[in-house]
């Protein structure tokens, strides 16, 4: 492993090894020396940077719920029929995470241990309810079946995304099948899902 000079360290790449070091350790298990070294870096020049861990915390599972809030206000997402909206949020979902996997790998470790923690629990859950919320609007215009339960619909949906972080790794010149990976993971939730003839 190599380690950054300190004259190059901004908040950006100092969070970037944070984010690493959180994945790799855990929240819980990651001191401010165990970030100092994976930085290369004195703890005081860390604090020159941000308040304490806590902070990193913050900023990295913000920039994933920024993310994924952001596809929210798209117009994929605002405007047509409700099917079509949801299935433009999951297929949007999954580029952030792709864009941003060790954000949202952190995002989805979180357990509620800290006040941060806590708050991005609550996000999620916000954002879980906006994607309920469209669900049931596309139930509600005939386009998806009424016998599946929209709680459940959403948990297994999110839970088919999220599953991502687990084996998902970015190869150079990528994978086959990558660019299709969002179109694969659409048609398999919500075929199954359609209203009949829809």
């Amino acid at each position: 492993m190599t380690t950054a000079k300190r004259d190059t360290y901004t908040p950006e790449t100092l969070l970037t090894v944070a984010v690493r070091v959180f994945n790799e350790r855990g929240y819980d298990g990651t001191s401010m020396e165990h970030l100092s070294r994976a930085a290369g870096i004195s703890k005081s020049s860390i604090y020159h940077h941000v308040a304490g861990k806590e902070e990193l915390l913050r900023r990295a599972v913000s920039r994933a719920l920024d993310g994924l809030f952001a596809v929210l206000d798209e117009p994929g997402a605002q405007r047509g029929r409700a099917v079509e909206r949801i299935e433009y949020v999951t297929r949007r979902t999954v580029d952030v995470l792709m864009a941003e996997l060790p954000y949202v790998t952190l995002l989805l470790r979180v357990r509620g241990n800290t006040q941060t923690e806590r708050w991005a629990l609550e996000r999620r859950r916000e954002f879980d309810q906006r994607v309920a919320e469209l669900l049931q609007a596309a139930v509600a215009e005939g386009d998806l079946r009424a016998d599946v339960d929209i709680r459940l619909a959403t948990r297994l949906l999110f839970g088919m995304v999220n599953s991502l972080v687990e084996w998902y790794r970015p190869q150079p010149g990528g994978f086959p099948g990558e660019e299709q990976l969002a179109d694969t993971i659409v048609r398999l939730a919500f075929e199954g899902m359609r209203a009949n003839g829809r």
